[in-house]
């Protein structure tokens, strides 16, 4: 059955109204996933629930724990890995398919195994954009993507699917736009190659002054890491951000950028075309040299760049605002433990 048919099914007909778990629910909802997104987590945890996450001694892939760059709030909860089995959740959030192969097996319990469970989807397919099978195909787990171009890519085989548009805390930054340059802001680009567009940077870089931050760009000659709390800072007096990545879901930094009010220059691929109004909010196209000459017009006319970021920064608090963010995301938390509760019936 769809989500929406079964979510206005069960949760409308009034002869479900008195086995709804949630009606007189004093208890806060109780998550457990894996740190894989900092961003991502932060953003997530500023809802009404707690997020539990493991942490071991190698601190390896989704065993961070908190950590120190996010300010994470008292909801973000460190579990040692060890003990995870003797707590109590009440969903699963799985995160990749190393927490879904692997991660579960060797950290839950048989019986957390069995609870409501969510597959988060951050990226479009990695191998073939349009052909690849997703890992999920248990109608039991529900699958949320974070763009509608990301569902549309993968060869979703269960119908248990939805999206969560990204939801972005408001920011305190203003946009300057002193600095005469374009900020690009991707960790390991020229690693990444031509999926996150290290050619098209280096293009580009050659007719417009870029600078780059990120994880692993000094040695390509960038700054090197801005830690996110003091990036919105840093990035603001730049004259624009520019994404050159062909392939990818929606990047956050470009939604953080655009609520600041930095007009953003892009590729016309993935959900960009649904964000950004072309030549309105931002600069988007498929043709690199039209966008270098939006680049140049920018940084000849401050003006502009500000009305250009302006609109965007109107656009991204509408569609990517918080509170429906954590407001949709309880709701698909208690959506899921009620149809586990349902069907197990």
């Amino acid at each position: 059955m769809y989500l929406a048919s079964f979510f206005n099914v069960i949760i409308c007909n009034p002869k479900y109204i008195m086995i709804h778990p949630f009606s007189n629910q004093a208890e806060r909802l109780k998550i457990f996933t894996w740190h894989i997104h900092g961003s991502y987590l932060y953003y997530l945890s500023q809802g009404d629930y707690d997020v539990y996450i493991p942490v071991n001694e190698e601190k390896n892939e989704g065993y961070y724990g908190r950590g120190t760059t996010f300010p994470f709030g008292k909801n973000v909860v460190e579990v040692d890995a060890n003990e995870v089995r003797n707590m109590q959740f009440d969903c699963i959030l799985f995160q990749t398919n190393k927490n879904y192969l692997v991660d579960q097996y060797d950290i839950l319990s048989e019986e957390q195994r069995t609870l409501p469970r969510i597959y988060l989807e951050h990226d479009p397919p990695a191998k073939h954009p349009t052909d690849t099978k997703h890992i999920i195909t248990d109608p039991e787990i529900l699958v949320v993507h974070v763009t509608h171009f990301n569902k549309l890519m993968w060869n979703n085989e269960t119908n248990h699917v939805k999206v969560i548009d990204h939801g972005i805390t408001p920011q305190t930054v203003e946009y300057t736009g002193e600095i005469e340059k374009g900020i690009v802001v991707i960790n390991h680009l020229h690693q990444r190659g031509r999926k996150l567009g290290a050619d098209i940077f280096e293009k580009i870089s050659k007719h417009v002054p870029l600078d780059l931050v990120g994880m692993g760009t000094k040695e390509y000659g960038g700054l090197g890491e801005v830690l996110h709390p003091q990036l919105p800072a840093f990035i603001s007096r730049y004259r624009f951000l520019f994404n050159p990545i062909r392939y990818t879901s929606l990047g956050l930094a470009v939604l953080e950028s655009m609520m600041i009010g930095i007009p953003f220059i892009g590729l016309a691929t993935t959900e960009y075309v649904t964000v950004v109004d072309n030549e309105v909010s931002g600069f988007i196209h498929t043709d690199t040299d039209y966008l270098i000459k939006k680049m140049q017009l920018l940084l000849d006319d401050k003006a502009l760049a500000k009305t250009i970021g302006d609109k965007g920064k109107i656009n991204a608090e509408k569609r990517f605002n918080i509170q429906r963010f954590v407001k949709e995301w309880k709701e698909t938390f208690e959506y899921v433990i009620l149809y586990s509760t349902l069907i197990m019936k």
